[in-house]
């Protein structure tokens, strides 16, 4: 046995790991390169294998949390390439308004066919709340009125969705409560099919950079935005917010929250999925807020997440005869290894799922934290 191999063999076994086993969690190696690959490249070799065919794994939610949980992702550090997205990370900044289009053009764009099959009947690219819930239509149905009870939504208010996706959001909240949505998003595609979905609603979508939005609204939301904003402008998004928001007004974020930290995002997922992506910490967003909004409540619910990426993992799988006319085999390995590798995250809690909600210092009433969803839609 190789150095490499032996290396890898030895810290898998911290994580009840075994190299060519028989559980469905122990990885199948098929290329005698893979372990020189894995230990010079780190995440992105081990990645970027899997899209080769170089090994499979039955069960890769279950790898990766067995792998997270024993805490190897700090016992194999990356080469320069990790490095270099740090020191990266810290001169500039990735989420200008010039890179904020890169994560549309590589992620969102990929088209609309995949997400609609994948993604529940209000095709919500974020996590569910399963409080309740048998399936993943009825966790995302119980999401979006979770959010709506939290932002106390009624008739005539104005909102602002930044980061609207494909207007789901907007359109359960103008169908449900009369209120005027504004949504807002970088993505062609997005943009399309949400007017679609839409039409006839009080909704207004527009492609447009959150930092571009100059006008008053009682209500701001955004839904798995804050992960592409970038540390560098965490503070930019609450000012801008506070700037927009009426002086009794309430605005949520809803998003994945690191539980250290950090400047950059894991090398594989940069690449791959969502290009200068940072999912912050909640250091990081208490000091943003500070100065412009007043944290009212906070909400985590991280392992609902896990039960959601599940679910889309099976849709995936299940539309999988459709959608191969469009797209290769490699894309199938790289969807299937994201989906799974996020899992295993917040199954052994390494990523979270925050809701926030905050006011402007001239916010007037006591806030009423909401957690059982309500659906009856009252007003």
């Amino acid at each position: 046995m190789d150095s490499y191999k032996k290396t890898i063999a030895e810290l898998l076994e911290f994580a009840g790991i075994q190299l060519n086993g028989s559980a469905p969690y122990d990885p199948r190696i098929h290329h005698d390169q893979f372990y020189r690959r894995v230990m010079r490249e780190g995440s992105l070799g081990l990645g970027e294998a899997y899209m080769e065919g170089w090994w499979d794994c039955e069960r890769l939610d279950e790898f990766f949390y067995r792998i997270l949980r024993a805490n190897l992702d700090q016992k194999v550090k990356g080469n320069l390439k990790l490095l270099w997205q740090g020191v990266k990370a810290r001169l500039f900044n990735l989420q200008t308004k010039g890179h904020s289009k890169d994560i549309i053009v590589q992620h969102y764009n990929v088209g609309n066919d995949l997400y609609e099959k994948m993604l529940d009947e209000y095709m919500m690219y974020s996590c569910g709340y399963w409080q309740g819930a048998d399936n993943l239509g009825e966790a995302q149905e119980n999401k979006l009125e979770l959010i709506c009870q939290k932002l106390k939504l009624k008739p005539g208010l104005r909102v602002l969705d930044i980061g609207c996706g494909w207007g789901g959001f907007a359109e359960y909240a103008a169908k449900n409560y009369h209120v005027e949505v504004v949504g807002i998003t970088l993505s062609v595609e997005q943009a399309k099919l949400a007017k679609e979905r839409c039409k006839g609603l009080n909704v207004e979508i527009r492609i447009q950079d959150y930092r571009d939005v100059d006008e008053p609204f009682d209500r701001i939301l955004s839904i798995g935005m804050m992960e592409h904003v970038g540390a560098k402008n965490h503070r930019e998004y609450m000012k801008v917010v506070s700037h927009n928001l009426k002086d009794n007004g309430i605005t949520l974020v809803h998003t994945i929250g690191n539980n250290a930290s950090y400047q950059y995002t894991d090398p594989w997922i940069d690449k791959y999925i969502f290009p200068n992506s940072l999912i912050p910490s909640a250091a990081q967003l208490t000091n943003a807020m500070e100065g412009y909004l007043l944290l009212e409540d906070w909400h985590n619910f991280g392992l609902h997440y896990d039960y959601t990426l599940m679910a889309w993992l099976e849709r995936f799988r299940m539309a999988w005869s459709g959608l191969k006319k469009e797209y290769d085999n490699t894309f199938c390995r790289m969807w299937e290894y994201y989906l799974t590798c996020c899992a295993g995250s917040f199954r052994a809690r390494k990523n979270q799922l925050w809701q926030l909600v905050m006011v402007k210092d001239t916010f007037k009433g006591d806030y009423k934290a909401v957690r059982s969803v309500n659906q009856t839609h009252s007003v």
